[in-house]
C-alpha cells in the first residue's frame, strides 16, 4: 500500500534515473511533490524503503536505488492487481495539490431484500494519535444493522493508538463513518492532513484555522490552516470485539 505521495515520490526518482541515471536531491524531490520542507522528503523515503520499493546505499551522497515499481502501474493511475494504490474514501481529495490522479475504490453498501443488513466495506486503519498514511486497501466487511447508520455512504477503519480512549475509542476498535466532507464543531472526523495522512480527532474551528482535538490529555491539539486539512467522513458508530 502507497500514500499517494509516496506514489509521486517513486515514480519521480524513477523518471529522473531513466533521464539522467543520477537520484534528484532533496530540494528537487521538495519542489517536485510541493512539500514545505525536506523532512517530508524523509518520511517518505524512510517510508518507501521500509515497504521495498527503495533502497538507500550507505556512505554515498544521493544513492538512492528503485528496487521495484507497484504491480500494474500504468499511465497515470494504478490498475487493478496486488499492486494496486487505492484512496480509503475516494474522491475526497479531489482539486488539491498530488499530480497524480489516484484510482477510486468503489464503496459498496448491500442490503438484503427486507433492507435488514447493509455491508460496510472495512479500508485499512486509522490513527488516533500520530497519523499514518491515508490510503488504504479494503481488507474486509462488516454487516450491520441500518439502526446504527446515518443513512448515505459507509465505510469502516481499525482504530489504532489511544489518542481518543477518552471519547470512548479504543486500540482495535473499529469505527463507522460516514463519508462526508463537511461537519460540526465537535464532532469526532476523519481528517486527511496535506493530502497524505491521516488521523481520527475531534473538530474544532477557531477562527479561519481548524483544531484537531485528541481525546486525552497525552496529546496536543493541532491548530491547521484549512487548506492543510479536509474532511473524509464523520464518526456515526462504533464496533468493539471482546
Amino acid at each position: 500500500m502507497l500514500t499517494r505521495k509516496q506514489l509521486d515520490l517513486l515514480r519521480f526518482i524513477q523518471q529522473r534515473m531513466r533521464e539522467s541515471g543520477v537520484p534528484p536531491s532533496f530540494d528537487e524531490m521538495k519542489d517536485a511533490l510541493d512539500l514545505k520542507s525536506k523532512s517530508g522528503i524523509h518520511r517518505l523515503i524512510t517510508a518507501l524503503e521500509e515497504r521495498g520499493f527503495l533502497r538507500r546505499l550507505p556512505n554515498r551522497a544521493r544513492a538512492i536505488e528503485v528496487i521495484r515499481m507497484p504491480e500494474s502501474l500504468s499511465g497515470a493511475n494504478a490498475g487493478a492487481g496486488n499492486g494496486e494504490v487505492r484512496r480509503f474514501t475516494p474522491s475526497v481529495v479531489e482539486g488539491g495539490r498530488a499530480k497524480i490522479p489516484s484510482v477510486k475504490t468503489p464503496m459498496t453498501q448491500a442490503t438484503d431484500e427486507n433492507g435488514r443488513a447493509m455491508t460496510i466495506p472495512v479500508m485499512g486503519r486509522i490513527a488516533a494519535g500520530t497519523p499514518i498514511s491515508a490510503i488504504q486497501n479494503q481488507s474486509h466487511s462488516i454487516t450491520m444493522s441500518p439502526d446504527f447508520l446515518a443513512g448515505g455512504e459507509h465505510y469502516a477503519l481499525e482504530v489504532r493508538g489511544d489518542s481518543m480512549i477518552e471519547a470512548g475509542i479504543l486500540d482495535g476498535d473499529l469505527v463507522v463513518i460516514r463519508k462526508q466532507d463537511t461537519a460540526n464543531t465537535g464532532d469526532i472526523i476523519v481528517a486527511l492532513i496535506d493530502d497524505e495522512e491521516a488521523t481520527l480527532k475531534r473538530l474544532r474551528r477557531r477562527g479561519s484555522s481548524i483544531a484537531l482535538e485528541a481525546a486525552n490529555p497525552a496529546y496536543e491539539t493541532r491548530v491547521l490552516g484549512p487548506d492543510r486539512v479536509q474532511i473524509q467522513g464523520r464518526l456515526v458508530s462504533l464496533v468493539r470485539r471482546y
